[in-house]
């Protein structure tokens, strides 16, 4: 399953992508001059709670991943799709 962003957004001269699950939870993935993996262009996740805040208790993770490619994030997205 491909998953679309449910809204894009110009952040510090790069990009953020917003996607909300049914499950109540979202993800923030973002790419920006700062962001892990910036510099060989690849993007940053943060598992976002019911709202617009990271989520750092989840079995996916503890903070923010970064360096990922494209697969690896719509990987991702689904193992956050199934919390």
């Amino acid at each position: 399953m491909l998953f679309e962003p449910k809204e894009i957004n110009k952040v510090h001269g790069g990009v953020q992508k917003l996607y909300r699950f049914e499950n109540g939870r979202g993800a923030s993935v973002i790419r920006h001059k700062g962001s892990y993996g910036f510099e060989k262009g690849l993007w940053e996740l943060a598992v976002l709670d019911g709202g617009d805040d990271i989520d750092y208790h989840t079995p996916i993770t503890s903070d923010v991943i970064g360096h990922q490619t494209e697969e690896q994030i719509q990987t991702l997205l689904t193992e956050i799709s199934k919390l």
